[in-house]
C-alpha cells in the first residue's frame, strides 16, 4: 500500500503540472504523514543533511566553471583547434564539431552547456561551408550529450551522492565509453560525408596547427588539472571542481580577456540560479529517497525481482526500458535521484557492478536528452539554430539509432566501462 501511494502521488502531482522537485517533496511528505511512524521532524532533518552532503558541493563549482568557459570564448578556440586537427578530412567540419564537443564536455560537465557553446559557433560554420543546417544541428545535438558522459559530469556526481559510490571511479569509468561514442559518431559522419560528397577544409599547416593549439592550450589544461589532480590524489573531486571554477574565471578574465570584471556578477548570478534550481531538486529527491529507505521499498522490490527469477541480463533490459521512458519526460538528475536508490540494491544483489550500473544510467540519460517531448538538447539546439523543435527532432533521430546501439554495447559489455578503473586498481 505504501509503495502504491508513494508512486501514485508522485506521478499524479507531476501529471497535473506540479514541478518535479515539489512533487518529490510532497509525495514523500504525504507518505510519511499517512503511513509511517516516523516524525514529520525527520523530513526537516533529512533536508538539512542534504545541504551538508560534501559530494554535492562539486555541482555549483562545475556549473560556475562551465559558465565561465561558455562566456569566456573557450569554445571558439577549441573549435579552431579541432578544425586544425581534422578539418581537412571529408566532412571534417562536422567531425571537428564532435571533437570540440568531446573537449568541451571534459570542461563543463553539462550537455546543454556543450550544445550551446559549441553549437552556436560550429553549426553556423558548417552552414557557411555548404553543409545542410539540419545535418549540423543533428550532429551537435547528439554529440552534445557527451557532456554528461565524459568526466567531469554533474549527473555522475548526482549518482554518486544518491548511491554513496566513488565519484573518482565513475569519472574514470566514463572516459572509455565517452571516447568510444565520439569515435563512432566521427566514423558515421565520415561515411555519410564520402557518400554525399560533403566539403572539407584545406589541410592546416604545422604552423597553423601550432597556433590553434597554443590558443586552446589554456582550456585544454583544465582537463589535466581536473582529472590529473583527482587521480594523482592531489585533491578530491569536490576540490577539483572548486579549482576548475577559479581557473576558468582566471583564464576568461586575464588570459583570453574575453570577459570584463563588469560581466562577472552576471555570470555568477546565472550559475547561481542553475545551482539553486538543481540543488532544490536534489534536496527533495533525497527526501523521496529517505522515504524509500525508511519504508524498505527497495528491499521489497528486490524481493519481487528475486521471486520473479530475473537474470542479470533481463534486469538490465528492464532497467534500460524504464530509464528510456523516464528520460523522455524528466530531467536527468531527477531520474537518477528517483530510480538509483531503487535499482542500486537490486543490481548489487544480482552481482552487477555499481560503477557499471552508473554508466548505464548516464548513457540512458544521454538518450533522454535528445528524446521528445522533454529532451533538453532539442530545445537548446532549436534556440541556437533558430530551427523549429520539430525540425531539430527530425534532424536528431537518425543519430539517435547510433546511441541506441551504443547503449546495448555499454549494457552488455561491462569491460568498456570498467577497463580503466580496473587497470588503475580502482574497483
Amino acid at each position: 500500500m505504501t509503495i502504491l501511494f508513494l508512486f501514485v502521488a508522485l506521478f499524479l502531482l507531476m501529471f497535473i503540472g506540479v514541478p518535479i522537485a515539489i512533487s518529490l517533496g510532497l509525495a514523500g511528505s504525504m507518505t510519511i504523514l499517512l503511513f509511517s511512524p516516523d516524525s514529520v521532524r525527520s523530513l526537516a532533518i533529512k533536508l538539512f543533511e542534504t545541504s551538508e552532503h560534501y559530494t554535492l558541493l562539486a555541482i555549483p563549482f562545475f556549473l560556475l566553471a562551465g559558465a565561465f568557459m561558455t562566456t569566456g570564448g573557450v569554445a571558439r578556440r577549441l573549435i579552431d583547434f579541432a578544425n586544425a586537427c581534422v578539418g581537412h578530412i571529408r566532412g571534417g567540419l562536422a567531425i571537428s564539431a564532435v571533437l570540440a564537443c568531446m573537449l568541451f564536455a571534459a570542461l563543463s560537465g553539462s550537455s546543454p552547456a556543450t550544445v550551446a557553446a559549441v553549437g552556436s559557433i560550429a553549426i553556423a560554420g558548417m552552414v557557411r561551408s555548404g553543409y545542410p543546417q539540419a545535418f549540423g544541428a543533428g550532429i551537435v545535438c547528439n554529440a552534445g550529450t557527451l557532456g554528461i558522459l565524459i568526466p567531469p559530469s554533474i549527473v555522475m556526481v548526482v549518482y554518486a551522492a544518491a548511491t554513496e559510490t566513488s565519484v573518482g571511479k565513475l569519472f574514470m569509468a566514463g572516459v572509455v565509453p565517452g571516447l568510444l561514442l565520439g569515435v563512432v559518431l566521427m566514423v558515421a559522419i565520415y561515411i555519410i560525408a564520402v557518400k554525399k560528397n560533403l566539403p572539407a577544409l584545406p589541410r592546416a599547416s604545422f604552423r597553423e596547427w601550432l597556433t590553434a593549439a597554443r590558443k586552446a592550450i589554456w582550456g585544454l589544461l583544465l582537463m589535466v588539472i581536473i582529472l590529473g589532480g583527482i587521480y594523482s590524489g592531489m585533491f578530491t573531486p569536490t576540490e577539483a571542481a572548486a579549482m576548475a571554477a577559479v581557473y576558468s574565471a582566471f583564464i576568461a578574465l586575464f588570459v583570453y580577456k574575453d570577459m570584463t570584471l563588469r560581466e562577472v556578477p552576471k555570470v555568477l548570478l546565472e550559475s547561481g540560479k542553475l545551482s539553486i534550481m538543481l540543488m532544490f531538486i536534489i534536496a527533495n529527491a533525497m527526501l523521496f529517497a529517505h522515504v524509500l529507505t525508511t519504508e524498505q521499498i527497495p528491499q521489497t522490490i528486490t524481493g519481487w525481482v528475486m521471486e520473479a527469477g530475473l537474470q542479470p541480463w533481463m534486469f538490465l533490459l528492464v532497467v534500460n526500458i524504464v530509464l528510456l521512458i523516464a528520460g523522455a519526460f524528466m530531467e536527468p538528475s531527477a531520474v537518477i535521484l528517483i530510480l538509483a536508490p531503487i535499482l542500486f540494491p537490486i543490481a548489487v544483489h544480482l552481482g552487477i557492478d555499481p560503477i557499471h550500473l552508473g554508466i548505464i544510467m548516464v548513457v540512458n540519460m544521454e538518450i533522454g536528452l535528445i528524446t521528445p517531448p522533454v529532451g533538453l538538447n532539442l530545445f537548446v539546439t532549436s534556440a541556437v539554430t533558430g530551427m523549429p523543435v520539430t525540425a531539430v527532432i527530425r534532424a536528431a533521430m537518425p543519430w539517435l539509432l547510433l546511441l541506441m546501439v551504443f547503449l546495448g554495447l555499454i549494457t552488455y559489455i561491462p569491460a568498456i566501462s570498467l577497463i580503466l578503473p580496473n587497470m588503475l586498481g580502482m574497483t
